[in-house]
């Protein structure tokens, strides 16, 4: 295990040197997180199909229990329970839009340097026009269940359930539970329960009270995470454990249209329509998936129903819930309806990343609203919701309850809707008499390969390096 500690070790200093500026050590973190004989005991696995292009290259990291898919480099980096997914890598050829395209000369790749990943997802592309062809992440700590989704990243800590979208760090912390899309961001920390979205022509800004934050998604003095979605979480992880322990399983009914990855969890009076796209880590109980609808990676869909092309994203977590037709259900959202308590969600919602709705009581959102923030009670749908209608109409500034928006309101809808629009169409939910395929047709038939590592002597809990290209 020497080997495998130094590694750590040296992530260690790597992220401390970038992050000194904020007396942060993320040294508890990483000695508390990771467990040397746990990282010995899962196989990672890659896969590979005929629609994505093939490189593979591991060197020096452990990678145990992780998926990876397109191109990808891991160096010097330990990622446990992590999914890579580049399927949608740019791709050699394609124009990288700014004043001036920029045309790749190759395909994108994402490179992972001198980082340690723990149970978290990786996906999309890269935004970053300084380096076109890398999705990169060096020199970084992302804690459970992080999203890291198009944002390149160097010198930076994630806290549990954070997720940067489609942006570039350098030096920055951010906290437990926040959702950061902001364009570019240096030497920054980012308060725990933020949800902070910017754009040259809009600005929504919303941060959870911290006693609800803490009951919900809280850290002990490790960074360790604690609290009602962590446990949640917690106590469905041997469901997942159980898919690698068997070789082969029997194929999940679903049409031919729609793609069930062979690493979700499918249980109890699950119904999978035409289109629908199920990704590996998603776990599905007694779910009705509407024609075109998705379940991202680290979602849960349980005892709820969605109408049809619905998008849950990364981490989306919908409990006794009704989900109506075309709506979005963003990041590490939850939604935690009870048996004679349900959520109803209307049609054409949009529902922000990391909003939380837990209530003793039913809730009933209308049609066309967007909603964020935390949901106790019917009281609470005033301050944190709005119809898209109205919200359309703001040409200045609005505050609701803790939520402030600036801008024009209408500008950020059509920028939601565009972004909606472009999933469903990635994840094949559009697919109509051969046109439009996406994820949901062509991951039907991945591969799985696995990778196992060293057991015992010196690179003890280390991968042997392996390069694997076409």
């Amino acid at each position: 295990m020497n080997q495998l500690k130094q590694l750590n070790d040296r992530i260690v200093s790597r992220v401390n040197c970038n992050l000194s500026e904020f007396d942060f050590d993320t040294e508890p973190f990483v000695t508390n997180a990771l467990d040397h004989d746990k990282m010995l005991k899962f196989y990672a696995f890659y896969g590979i199909t005929s629609h994505h292009p093939i490189y593979f290259h591991f060197k020096n990291s452990n990678i145990g229990g992780s998926y990876f898919l397109g191109k990808c480099y891991v160096g010097r980096s330990a990622i446990y329970k992590s999914d890579v997914r580049g399927d949608e890598l740019k791709r050699k050829g394609e124009n990288v839009r700014c004043a001036m395209n920029i045309p790749l000369v190759e395909d994108e790749m994402i490179t992972i340097r001198d980082s340690l990943l723990y149970k978290t997802l990786v996906h999309s592309n890269s935004h970053n026009l300084e380096s076109p062809e890398q999705f990169g992440i060096h020199n970084t700590v992302s804690a459970h269940y992080v999203n890291i989704h198009g944002t390149t990243l160097e010198g930076c800590f994630l806290g549990p359930f954070a997720t940067v979208d489609l942006m570039n760090l350098h030096s920055c912390i951010v906290g437990e539970f926040s959702y950061v899309q902001a364009g570019e961001l240096f030497h920054r920390k980012i308060d725990p329960g933020t949800v902070w979205v910017r754009s040259p022509n809009f600005e929504f800004k919303y941060k959870f009270k911290k006693e609800i934050l803490d009951n919900f998604v809280g850290i002990n003095t490790s960074y360790q995470p604690r609290g009602i979605i962590y446990d949640f979480v917690k106590e469905r992880e041997q469901d997942y454990e159980k898919l690698f322990d068997a070789m082969n399983l029997e194929p999940i009914k679903a049409p031919d249209s729609s793609a069930v990855n062979r690493y979700a969890v499918i249980l109890g009076k699950t119904r999978i329509g035409e289109n629908v796209l199920v990704s590996q880590r998603a776990f599905l109980d007694n779910a009705v998936m509407g024609d075109g609808s998705n379940a991202q990676e680290n979602t849960y869909i349980i005892h709820s129903n969605l109408a049809g092309l619905c998008v849950t994203a990364h981490g989306g977590k919908i409990i006794h819930s009704d989900v109506g037709r075309e709506t979005f259900v963003g990041f590490n959202s939850f939604l935690n309806g009870k048996p004679d308590a349900r959520i109803q969600i209307g049609e054409g919602c949009i529902v922000m990343p990391h909003t939380i709705i837990d209530s003793d009581a039913p809730i009933k959102i209308p049609d066309e609203h967007l909603i964020w923030g935390f949901i106790g009670s019917n009281e609470d749908i005033k301050n944190q919701t709005i119809a898209l209608d109205d919200l359309a109409e703001v040409r200045d500034s609005l505050k609701i309850g803790k939520m402030a928006f600036t801008g024009k309101g209408s500008v950020f809808i059509d920028a939601f809707r565009r972004r909606i629009n472009q999933v469903l169409l990635a994840n094949g939910a559009l697919f109509n008499k051969g046109e439009k395929r996406g994820h949901a047709q062509d991951d039907q038939n991945i591969s799985f390969n696995t990778i196992q590592p060293y057991r015992t002597g010196e690179l003890k809990g280390l991968y042997p390096s392996i390069r694997i290209k076409p």
